[in-house]
């Protein structure tokens, strides 16, 4: 995992006037290699600065929420491991409030389409979805850009191993053990009973 956010990290490093949009789209193909969005957030501070990496992470953090409420309607069926994490960690009737969201989506380890799927349930429309990703999404976008943009004085050597250690730091701290139910596992259908007459 590593190895491949440095090289499309270089990508985008090498990109020229495409560059801001290469990051973008690397925000979008995020949960794909399963590189965390604080890692890229960093990396846009350290690229770009502090304003404009925080801008091009939040255009690509807010995309890739969009992209997960498309994937969401479109194919619900495919969220339920997210549904199990939700219902793990917060229970059936759980609902958190937009200010709870804002405050999580800071916490690093907090899987990011998670939160997503929490804004989905609270929101009342497509538009009331988008614009509160949006409003969640800029403390995210900003504060982790800034500290890259801290990044930036370092020298290339210090801050390449500053972000090898980071996400070596990421991996470790990852929960390495999955709970399955009984009733998760074995999903057991109850027999019809019709009634004699």
């Amino acid at each position: 995992m590593e190895a491949l956010g440095a090289n499309l990290l270089t990508y985008v490093e090498l990109g020229g006037l495409f560059a801001p949009v290469l990051f973008i789209c690397f925000h979008l193909l995020r949960p794909l290699f399963f590189i965390p969005v604080v890692f890229i957030c960093i990396s846009g501070g350290i690229f770009f600065g502090p304003f404009a990496g925080g801008l091009y992470s939040l255009i690509g953090i807010t995309l890739s929420s969009i992209l997960f409420y498309g994937i969401y309607t479109k194919m619900p069926n495919a969220m339920d491991r997210i549904f199990r994490i939700k219902q793990r960690l917060l229970g059936d009737n759980k609902e958190l409030t937009k200010s709870q969201i804002l405050l999580l989506r800071l916490v690093p380890f907090i899987h990011f389409h998670l939160l997503s799927l929490c804004l989905i349930e609270i929101s009342s429309s497509f538009r009331d979805y988008t614009r509160t990703s949006l409003l969640t999404n800029i403390p995210l976008a900003f504060i982790y850009t800034s500290i890259g943009g801290t990044f930036s004085t370092l020298s290339p050597y210090t801050i390449t191993g500053l972000m090898v250690l980071l996400l070596i730091f990421l991996y470790l701290l990852r929960r390495k053990e999955i709970i399955i139910k009984w009733q998760d596992f074995f999903s057991i259908e109850q027999p019809k009973h019709t009634s004699k007459a």
